[in-house]
């Protein structure tokens, strides 16, 4: 064999590991970021759903929902989702360092910080009607925001509990079971939509519970994975532990929150 033929056979044997490599490393992207990917096209798939049954009731309706969303809900949903980044940063590091038990203490101190912050909030949904005509509202906007920011409050609390267990479970790889929670939510979603609305007539309130049903569905079904035994090195039961050292979990939270919002 001559050097010519040695060279061809080293060239074509570091193409196919390149290859091999970028084969295994993309496989594993993409069994963390299509879970992400789903969770996410679902969640905006429910708002998109609610928003057209309530253009059926009214226009009002449909013009009050769309402004709740984009002004309350994503001042909201921008500073929680960056808090929650907090939880994949710190259980990231738990799991890389082999300390697999911190992860459930990280888990739990995540919920205590983001549920406070969204209690703290909880009143912009509360004096939504005064909050819209100081930003310059029509008065019947304001007024019909009012009892239909009260239905986001619970979905307030659904985001604290279910983006803090997407990110604890994709931090160890096992948030596929993310993405199929919320294909299952929109789908229930959309049969709870139709029933409410169309078959019972219960209008903006109808439209609004199954909204809230759906989303509750999916964080019962994360809670169910987890405390069910499936996590079994991450979660060990609630501890006391998760109620001390909170400052440093409060710092990274509130400055990803801010840095996301």
């Amino acid at each position: 064999m001559d050097d010519k033929e040695v060279e061809e056979r080293f060239v074509a044997k570091k193409d196919d590991d390149l290859k091999t490599r970028v084969w295994i490393e993309s496989k594993t992207i993409w069994r963390i970021a299509f879970p992400s990917i789903l969770s996410r096209v679902t969640s905006f798939g429910m708002v998109v759903v609610t928003q057209s049954f309530l253009g059926h009731i009214g226009e009002v309706e449909l013009a009050t929902y769309a402004l709740i969303q984009s002004i309350l809900v994503r001042f909201m949903y921008g500073i929680l989702i960056g808090m929650s980044s907090a939880t994949e940063t710190l259980c990231g590091q738990a799991f890389g360092a082999g300390h697999h038990h911190m992860m459930g203490i990280y888990l739990q101190r995540s919920w205590i910080v983001d549920g406070i912050t969204a209690t703290i909030l909880a009143p912009v949904f509360i004096f939504a009607t005064p909050i819209l005509r100081l930003l310059g509202q029509e008065e019947e906007l304001a007024v019909a925001a009012g009892p239909i920011s009260l239905w986001f409050i619970p979905i307030i609390y659904s985001f604290v509990v279910s983006m803090t267990i997407s990110m604890f479970l994709q931090a160890q790889l096992k948030n596929l079971i993310v993405g199929w929670l919320s294909m299952a939510a929109l789908v229930v979603h959309v049969s709870l939509s139709w029933i409410f609305v169309n078959k019972f007539k219960w209008g903006v309130n109808g439209a609004m519970a199954a909204m809230n049903m759906s989303g509750w569905i999916m964080v019962v079904g994360q809670l169910v994975y987890v405390f069910g035994g499936w996590c079994p090195n991450t979660w060990r039961g609630f501890s006391k532990a998760a109620f001390f050292d909170l400052l440093p979990v409060v710092k990274l939270s509130i400055s990803s929150g801010v840095m996301i919002w």
